[in-house]
């Protein structure tokens, strides 16, 4: 990156979330304004298990191969428009996908200085991993790198750098890192930075997307939200916010939405910074441009995550609509005609009633439950041909109305996840050059041991002591009126997966409606509200600088989201079930919706491009 105007903010876009994200992003983000960078995040665990059978058909693939499809349509136009691209697309092979970029570009008679990071790969050293014995076939073990690879790619002048598995914020730290000459030791600005691209690296989540109070006004356009860009300024403080007009909306709320998105305590760790997420400070600086400042990092763990996928075996399911009365004696019946059709029975095998059915329903959706019988074996014929054939069978002979909700399938594999850990020092990190020169990156100065950071670790928002808390009550003041209402009504929440574990962060619109919710919502209030995590572990931290409380239920995702273990496997719904739940709320509590906003025609114009920034 040559030419660098440090005065100005570094200009870093996203144009994915995911693997089967929107593929116009690339031309979308490229076309609607000025960038520096353009970066993409493409994995993710289920990920990674889908590009391991890839690789296990053919060794020159395991890479996301939509992003070459991506570059086939926009490689000139973002060298015409001095865009530099970072992508995890490289997935398993982030080599194979640099040499596929380099055959492309010759095709289309381009010459774009394409680099790679490596190491991360581990698959071979499995065995020098804590993996269960029953955890089944290892496919993937993939270490999460940081961005000084990255980094290191751009200072040697890359026009597109693809990786392996670093996390996924680095894609959007290295460029800052090589802009602005941050070493090891600028840890506010690592994690300033890791916030930002913490923020935008899941796409339209930061823009509109998954939100909470998507028609409550705040979203004025929320069909195709716009991705989101983070304006990285030397000190790590960003802002983060999206091309005049595209869809959706950059607000407080969608940022600090964001900001709890699949994290744990207060402490946001990572190969490079743990990021103090207590110290983050969201505000709203204009019309779709949010400004998070003040956040602090620490040094960097002994150890780093390894990501571990194995093919357990194969899983099956079917469904059964149940309609109208008697629905518990229906599902009983299901249950035992099915057992005794069984010509094997598979290792697991679960029966879920959903009670979606309504009393005296007006249309037979309405009085229709689900019975889902979900079943796990290492042998592909138990759950088979004879699992769905015991279905078929007993159809006619069952409870009145038996009827199934689609043809039987025949199942196929499902996935476990392992998160593992190894010193950082142990693993290698490789830039590979525009060249062809390899560069090792060396490991950080690490801590000794490194804590969740339950709640704040007392800081208020200036970074001094708080104040003792009030003694949670689990209920509000006695003097306080009250009305039974949802509790979406006045808190906004994100939840996701953490292998087989889910968060859920939920954020007040002001101190006083974080206080009720911080003295409301106990660790014993959720299990009560959420029964089916009652019999589970759940963490609590508190985020007082952002008005927010983060839970983390672990086990409720089974072995991981190839796991199947439950119908929403990611745990997307689960704040919006949370949300949807009826308590005692003190009748001055508001959502946390600002006022409508300014049309984006009145918005202050972006800042002027830097000079040759990328």
């Amino acid at each position: 990156m040559t030419g660098k105007n440090l005065a100005a903010p570094l200009r870093v876009g996203n144009m994915s979330g995911f693997y089967g994200d929107r593929i116009s992003a690339m031309r979308e983000m490229l076309e609607g304004g000025q960038l520096d960078v353009l970066t993409g995040d493409y994995l993710a665990e289920l990920t990674m298990l889908i590009l391991g059978r890839d690789r296990m058909k053919n060794a020159y693939l395991g890479y996301a191969k939509t992003f070459l499809r991506q570059l086939e349509d926009c490689l000139g136009l973002a060298l015409d428009k001095n865009v530099t691209i970072v992508a995890n697309a490289g997935g398993l092979n982030p080599a194979g996908l640099a040499d596929a970029i380099r055959e492309l570009a010759g095709r289309l008679g381009l010459s774009p200085k394409v680099a790679h990071v490596e190491g991360d790969d581990l698959i071979a050293r499995v065995g020098e991993l804590s993996i269960p014995a029953d955890a089944g076939f290892p496919v993937t073990a993939n270490a999460y790198l940081g961005a000084f690879g990255i980094a290191r790619c751009l200072d040697a002048g890359a026009d597109i750098v693809v990786t392996g598995r670093v996390t996924d914020a680095s894609v959007i730290v290295g460029p800052a890192i090589s802009h602005f000459g941050w070493s090891r030791t600028d840890l506010d600005a690592l994690a300033g930075a890791t916030a930002a691209g913490h923020v935008i690296e899941c796409g339209t989540q930061a823009t509109g997307g998954n939100y909470s109070f998507f028609n409550r006004g705040e979203i004025t356009d929320p069909v195709a939200p716009g991705f989101p860009i983070a304006e990285i300024s030397s000190d790590g403080t960003s802002v983060i916010t999206k091309h005049a007009g595209t869809g959706g909306a950059v607000t407080v709320g969608t940022v600090t939405s964001q900001l709890l998105y699949e994290v744990t305590g207060a402490r946001y760790g990572g190969p490079d910074v743990v990021t103090r997420l207590d110290t983050a400070l969201v505000e709203q600086e204009g019309p779709d441009r949010v400004r998070i400042s003040g956040v602090r990092g620490e040094t960097a763990p002994t150890t780093t995550k390894v990501s571990v996928t194995c093919l357990g075996g194969f899983r099956n399911e079917l469904t059964f609509l149940l309609t109208g009365l008697d629905i518990e004696d229906k599902a009983s019946l299901v249950e035992r005609q099915f057992l005794a059709g069984l010509e094997t029975r598979p290792a697991q095998i679960d029966f879920r009633l959903q009670r979606t059915d309504h009393p005296d329903a007006d249309t037979q959706a309405a009085a229709t439950a689900m019975l889902t019988i979900v079943a796990w074996d290492p042998d592909k014929d138990v759950v088979g041909r004879s699992f769905t054939d015991a279905a078929v069978a007993m159809t006619l002979s069952s409870y009145p109305g038996a009827t199934p909700s689609a043809p039987p399938g025949r199942g196929g594999p499902y996935g476990v996840y392992i998160p593992a850990y190894l010193a950082q020092g142990e693993i290698p990190h490789v830039a590979v050059l525009p060249d062809g020169t390899r560069v090792d990156i060396a490991p950080p100065e690490t801590m000794e041991e490194m804590g969740d950071g339950h709640a704040s670790d007392g800081l208020d928002a200036e970074g001094a002591p708080l104040p003792p808390s009030a003694p949670s009550t689990g209920s509000a003041t006695p003097a306080v009126t009250t009305t039974r209402r949802p509790l979406g009504d006045v808190l906004g929440a994100r939840s996701g997966d953490k292998g087989g574990n889910a968060n859920i962060g939920l954020w007040a619109g002001d101190a006083e409606a974080y206080r009720w919710m911080r003295d409301t919502l106990t660790v014993e209030e959720l299990r009560r509200l959420l029964p089916e995590t009652a019999d589970l572990p759940v963490e609590r931290y508190e985020l007082p600088r952002i008005n927010a409380v983060n839970f983390v239920v672990e086990g409720l995702l089974g072995k991981g989201v190839a796991h199947g273990y439950r119908w929403d496997p990611q745990a997307k719904g689960l704040a919006e079930w949370l949300r949807s739940r009826v308590v005692d709320i003190p009748d001055h509590i508001t959502a946390p919706v600002p006022a409508a906003p300014v049309p984006a025609a009145s918005a202050p114009t972006a800042p002027a491009p830097a000079e040759e920034n990328a």
